[in-house]
């Protein structure tokens, strides 16, 4: 399905074409987090302390901290008599483990689909495996789903090269799971080679990788071929914004660039083009895709032309202590 709107022709100015990704945007899990800090403070005030950015989306982020939220990067950070939100990448066990220590009221908005991997994890350990999580060092969720486990329990691969050299312990007896927010395809490959070497080597019921994901890679795959430039709205500490970009330039665009916001685009990408891709990242606001609509048709004579099949449905529960009466 197609949608296509254009402003009035002006004449004075040069067209400009804008293929606008759909699905795009916030993803259920992102929308949870961002829910849980909202009723959190209405209903305990500010300020609500949030471990570390509740998703990577600047904007986002400063939007909450004139609303009351403190951000913080560790708990010891947090006072004993307010609450504390975990971000919806997902926290080491020994996280929610301190809070309880010190008694502090907590709220988990770590993704549902984060969550699931978490216990994966922790079913393939009980059954005696060595597991291997693909995905980024260093990243927060997966320093949290290597924080579910004991030290030497799962082993960190990044690459189709890693895989390649990964010696495990027994080869018969080994798991993998994977970062929500990775490449489709380069994960694929990496998981082809992990299957290649060890037949036997136990994969996801469902896939790791979140649906949101997956639609925004192939949204994009759809719209990039024949673009001068695609933008992806979208923080660069946002691992599926990142993706999204190199995914444009596989699926044929002359460039691609990750931005904040329409503060962010360089005038010289927009040299001698006349067909732009444009989406935004699952941490990313609509707004800010509505404020690069702006800025194009306020230079250009703009045509705008929606396209994507894919309607999202899914939506997560929010914790009982925030929707249960006081």
């Amino acid at each position: 399905m197609s949608t296509s709107q254009s402003a009035a022709p002006n004449p004075s100015r040069a067209p400009l074409t804008v293929r606008l990704a759909s699905p795009r945007g916030f993803c259920a899990g992102v929308d949870r987090a961002i829910q849980i800090v909202e009723r959190a403070l209405e209903k305990f005030g500010a300020p609500v302390y949030v471990r570390h950015e509740i998703v990577h989306n600047r904007y986002v982020v400063e939007r909450l901290r004139s609303m009351g939220a403190v951000f913080v990067t560790e708990l010891d950070q947090c006072p004993d008599d307010r609450p504390v939100v975990f971000s919806a990448h997902g926290v080491p066990k020994s996280v929610p483990a301190a809070a309880r220590a010190r008694e502090l009221v907590f709220l988990d908005a770590t993704c549902p689909l984060v969550s699931k991997v978490h216990l994966d994890a922790e079913r393939h350990f009980e059954a005696g495996r060595q597991i291997v999580l693909i995905g980024h060092a260093g990243h927060p969720e997966v320093i949290g789903t290597l924080g579910q486990l004991p030290p030497d329990a799962i082993t960190l691969v990044e690459t189709v090269e890693d895989a390649a050299a990964f010696q495990p312990r027994d080869p018969a007896n080994l798991a993998f799971v994977t970062q929500t927010t990775l490449s489709v395809d380069d994960t694929a490959e990496i998981v082809a080679v992990l299957k290649s070497r060890f037949p036997q080597v136990v994969a996801p019921h469902r896939e790791d990788i979140c649906y949101a994901t997956t639609n925004r890679q192939e949204a994009v795959k759809r719209i990039a071929p024949g673009c001068d430039l695609v933008l992806v709205v979208g923080s660069k500490r946002s691992s599926n914004s990142q993706r999204l970009v190199e995914v444009a330039l596989r699926g044929g665009a002359r460039q691609a660039h990750l931005v904040d916001s329409a503060d962010d685009i360089d005038p010289a990408w927009l040299t001698d083009t006349r067909l732009i891709g444009l989406t935004a990242g699952a941490s990313a606001p609509e707004v800010l895709v509505d404020g690069v609509l702006d800025h194009f048709a306020a230079a250009f004579d703009l045509t705008v032309e929606e396209q994507g099949a894919v309607r999202e449905t899914v939506t997560f529960k929010l914790p009982r202590l925030l929707t249960d009466a006081d």
